[in-house]
């Protein structure tokens, strides 16, 4: 039996594209022969670290972005719905508190990444499906319950998530995301006989796919496909 693919998925939950690729990454983990690691980090630090400008500064990239958002949510079939001051949410507001709660569910969990991807979907659920809140550990508390944490995990995070560990952590991960030359997320980090291929976004898939000697099969490629 040949050796499972490994494929790095660096994401944060305040980048709706992020919501798509990872739900599609989620779907293809077992339809594909790769070893999936969801490697949460933060946004604002990789825009910042690349030079890069967020498309909802540039009034065209927004405008279509909104458009094509609509479009990808009935194509991949996530409930994404953008909140009601996107701006707000994505450049006010931001992520950094929300991505250090996944790195410490991610800390604690052992044994695999289900609690952080059960985690991570309630908050893009939040933030993208509900418009609600991921900014307050009340926001954060109610997301975990709903992944299934007990009450005692949630408290155990939420005490962890602002150590000083669980700061390093991300800024790893993130600093980890910009040497591999990211400059936005989602970012897909595909292992290929010993050397990374990165790719970025929600529509490469089937290039990806090509490039690992997989078959993208569409946005729900069987039956099993996760349920949102």
């Amino acid at each position: 039996m040949t050796s499972r693919k490994v494929v790095e998925l660096f994401y944060d939950v305040v980048s709706p594209y992020s919501w798509l690729g990872f739900e599609i990454m989620c779907r293809y983990r077992n339809v594909w022969n790769i070893d999936l690691k969801l490697r949460p980090a933060f946004l604002g630090a990789i825009m910042h670290g690349a030079g890069n400008k967020p498309p909802g500064l540039v009034p065209n990239k927004f405008s279509y972005m909104t458009k094509d958002l609509h479009r990808l949510a009935n194509y991949f079939d996530v409930p994404l719905h953008p909140p009601s001051d996107p701006f707000e949410v994505m450049f006010q507001k931001g992520s950094l508190s929300a991505m250090r709660f996944v790195t410490a569910v991610q800390q604690i969990e052992k044994g695999g990444d289900k609690q952080v991807e059960q985690v991570s979907r309630e908050l893009w659920r939040r933030i993208w499906s509900e418009d609600k809140d991921i900014t307050q550990p009340e926001s954060f508390s109610e997301a975990a319950k709903k992944a299934g944490l007990t009450d005692g995990e949630i408290e155990e995070v939420l005490k962890l998530c602002i150590s000083q560990e669980v700061k390093d952590k991300l800024k790893h991960t993130t600093q980890e995301a910009l040497n591999y030359g990211a400059f936005g997320f989602p970012m897909l980090i595909c292992h290929i006989d010993g050397k990374p291929e990165m790719f970025f976004g929600s529509d490469r898939f089937e290039l990806m796919a090509n490039c690992i000697g997989e078959k993208w099969l569409g946005p729900k490629p069987d039956s099993s496909a996760s349920k949102l």
